[in-house]
């Protein structure tokens, strides 16, 4: 049972520092990069920017077809496929003359980003641990939430160091040497005799009436959830200052999200699946509308507010790898999760192109009552879910 224990957390262990270099060379990269990479290339920010959109918007066409490779085949393929598609892509953008090139990096790293973030790691644990994955799922979303922490200063680090070129090939580097010897020295592959090939095997097939409804519902909570949570972490900062918050303020305050995402996983661990993931699902949406709400509302308590969405924010990351297990079941869930990831990817991937429009043509305020009246309808989504419990 110890030795059990050990292989389990070594795995997670590896995901984790995986999953960490994944989303801090993907989705938080433009944060620090997009600026430098502005001004020394005269490259429009809109347009450098974009790139991730570009990447999210490809990663969702993939993830379908992810799903069902770690269904035949197990994770240890695709998440390879990852290391070595992100490392490629990052060789591109470094080397990048124009921004046509740039562009063509940013469709490699999307390739990278839908074979190698959350939604392949939880297919892979679903995979490894069937039914008993819940546990997996919530560590390493926790690993996870460090991935900004880690990765923003090491990208500002790379950046005053070498320049955003050298970052880059940094990142390149660090994908090379690190995550795929992790992936393929301590991510367990599938035995032969457990692959599956279509037939009678394959996962895709027809849902059920209450199965349709749940994955339509589900889908839609993804939606919602990805959209409100990039609109937040592109726009908190402008957001925020609209309201009179001066700008180290507003960066302080935003400061408090990660630390929150953190927590609040630690007492979803603690707490050791003695509830639904569905309760899970709807204690997030609650926490995430009660900390937009006191935004909108303009109560002069952006701290708490931003406290309440952080730990909302965290155990939703934790729900959107749960629920799917729960309500499916572990023999369809790599290929389910991999066709759910498709919508929230494309909403992620057109949020920030939303969130600038509402805000240029409707003001803050109106981005503000966006964001809160989006989260109240995930907490009827979520809500509406129950209902399709087995």
């Amino acid at each position: 049972m110890r030795s059990e224990a050990r292989d389990r957390l070594t795995v997670i262990s590896a995901l984790g520092v995986v999953e960490i270099l994944a989303w801090g060379s993907s989705f938080y990269l433009p944060a620090v990069l997009a600026g430098p990479i502005a001004a020394d290339t005269g490259w429009p920010l809109a347009w450098v920017v974009g790139g991730l959109s570009i990447g999210l918007l490809v990663a969702a066409i993939a993830s379908p077809r992810v799903g069902i490779a770690i269904h035949r085949h197990g994770g240890r393929p695709v998440l390879a496929s990852a290391a070595l598609l992100l490392a490629l892509g990052h060789l591109v953008i470094g080397l990048a003359p124009s921004l046509p090139v740039f562009f063509a990096g940013w469709l490699v790293i999307g390739l990278g980003v839908g074979c190698g973030l959350y939604d392949p790691a939880f297919a892979t644990l679903g995979r490894f641990y069937g039914a008993e994955a819940r546990p997996a799922i919530t560590t390493l979303t926790l690993w996870g939430g460090f991935a900004s922490t880690v990765c923003w200063p090491l990208s500002a680090f790379l950046v005053e160091q070498v320049g955003w070129r050298g970052a880059c090939l940094a990142y390149a580097g660090l994908h090379l040497a690190v995550t795929l010897p992790l992936v393929l020295g301590l991510i367990p592959g599938v035995p032969a005799s457990a692959e599956v090939d279509g037939g009678e095997h394959r996962a895709d097939a027809p849902l059920a009436p209450r199965e349709r409804r749940a994955f339509l519902l589900m889908a839609g909570v993804l939606v919602l959830g990805g959209t409100v949570t990039t609109m937040v972490s592109v726009h908190l900062i402008t957001l925020l200052q609209a309201r009179g918050v001066a700008l180290a303020a507003a960066v302080s305050y935003g400061a408090l999200i990660g630390p929150a995402q953190v927590a609040a996983r630690v007492v979803e661990m603690a707490n050791k699946g003695r509830h639904h993931p569905l309760w899970t699902l709807m204690v997030a949406m609650v926490l995430v509308t009660l900390g937009l709400t006191i935004l909108a509302a303009g109560i002069p308590a952006v701290a708490v507010a931003l406290v309440l969405y952080g730990a909302g924010n965290g155990i939703y990351s934790i729900a959107r790898g749960t629920v799917p297990l729960a309500l499916f079941g572990a023999d369809r869930y790599p290929v389910l999760v991999g066709r759910l990831a498709r919508p929230g990817l494309a909403a992620q991937a057109l949020a920030p192109s939303l969130g600038a429009v509402t805000l240029t043509y409707g003001g803050p305020d109106t981005a503000y009552v966006l964001l809160a009246a989006l989260a109240f309808a995930n907490v009827g989504l979520a809500a509406a879910l129950r209902g399709t419990r087995p």
